[in-house]
């Protein structure tokens, strides 16, 4: 397994926004998962949705939403795993 950051972000309050990563194998199963890196008690910071689009038949590109769940800014990683 080969893990990783893909991008870094800012989400400012409430806010959604939409990023794509592109020319990962067809072949390979990736995992996504977006992590909180400022620090806040209490309730959830961020969700996030992945949607994939088959670019050729080789390669795929993800399409990973996040939104910020709180009243205040906040920063994350985009995180990936390859299995």
């Amino acid at each position: 397994m080969v893990t990783g950051v893909q991008f870094r972000g800012t989400l400012n309050p409430n806010q959604t926004q939409r990023w794509f990563t592109f020319n990962w194998p067809a072949t390979q199963h990736v995992l996504w998962e977006v992590m909180p890196t400022t620090a806040r008690t209490g309730a959830a910071q961020v969700d996030w949705d992945v949607a994939v689009e088959r670019a050729d038949a080789s390669h795929v590109t993800y399409w990973i939403t996040v939104t910020n769940l709180t009243a205040t800014p906040v920063q994350f990683e985009a995180r990936y795993a390859r299995l």
